[in-house]
């Protein structure tokens, strides 16, 4: 596994690497974005990755510009050796890692979010949030120019927002959406459970729970949102929630579920830790 710090030096790395043989042959390129704490939902990533393309791109960067004012930029989880380690054994064969310095310039230009789907649910409480998100994927994609790009279902709006910048800016890569994994208790991982002492890791599965009761509730042919979220706000209490919707994977408003096209979203705070969790119906 190669180890690179310099975006030019991996653009000019994966352009020789592409051709194979001297035919001119364009090897495809799977690429996992991270902020690194690498755990097994982003070993499926890496996973899916490797089983479809010829090469294997991860990239670590905690990226400043998608942190607030007060946020976590500064004790967010780093386990570098941890993660390249975890690399070397999934089989990727380029980790990028770079500084911000190398990612950010004087005067940047920046990607904005779109008015409507990029400011509501996450990017009400966290304005701003999706352009920092949004610009930082637009450099990677552009260091990197993968064939695949892959990313996890339980970030749903991010997911929805990257899928559109790349069909809005006409850009050749697909986007691979991977499905969010969990603990044997429901619990979604993310990097951020490190955060939740024992007794909040207890409260924390409320919010998967009422994702399972989200669904359960179609099983019994209740489909009306109002009546769904009303139900899960109960099992949600007394927990800090930012949000609680049922919308369509467009995020539109809806007011039934459509089976096939409708997504059941929470945000909530377990103590100080914020904590996101979807299920796709």
């Amino acid at each position: 596994m190669k180890i690179i710090s310099n975006p030019l030096e991996l653009k000019e790395y994966l352009k020789d690497k592409r051709e194979t043989d001297g035919f001119q042959v364009k090897q495809s390129v799977g690429f996992v974005p991270t902020m690194g704490a690498l755990h097994e939902g982003h070993i499926s990533l890496i996973r899916e990755a490797r089983k479809n393309n010829d090469i294997v791109v991860v990239s670590i960067f905690v990226n400043p510009t998608q942190f607030l004012k007060g946020e976590d930029l500064d004790k967010y989880p780093k386990k570098y050796d941890a993660d390249k380690k975890i690399c070397e054994i999934g089989g990727v064969d380029i980790l990028f890692f770079p500084e911000a310095k190398d990612m950010y310039g004087n005067d940047e230009v920046s990607i904005l979010a779109p008015i409507v789907r990029g400011y509501v649910l996450e990017g009400t409480s966290r304005p701003g949030h999706f352009n920092g998100v949004l610009t930082v994927v637009m450099k990677l994609l552009n260091i990197v120019e993968p064939t695949r790009a892959y990313f996890g279902k339980k970030d749903a709006q991010q997911l929805n927002l990257i899928s559109l910048m790349v069909k809005h800016f006409f850009m050749s890569v697909e986007i691979v959406a991977v499905d969010t994994v969990r603990e044997s208790d429901g619990l979604a991982l993310s990097s951020r459970n490190v955060y939740l002492s024992k007794e909040e890791r207890q409260e924390a599965l409320k919010i998967s729970s009422s994702l399972q009761l989200g669904a359960k509730m179609l099983t019994q042919n209740v489909v009306e949102v109002e009546e769904i979220l009303k139900k899960m706000r109960e099992i949600l209490s007394p927990l800090e929630v930012s949000y609680v919707e049922i919308l369509n994977r467009d995020f539109e408003i809806i007011k039934k579920v459509e089976i096939g096209n409708s997504i059941i979203l929470v945000e909530a705070r377990v103590g100080t830790t914020r904590l996101l969790d979807n299920i796709w119906l």
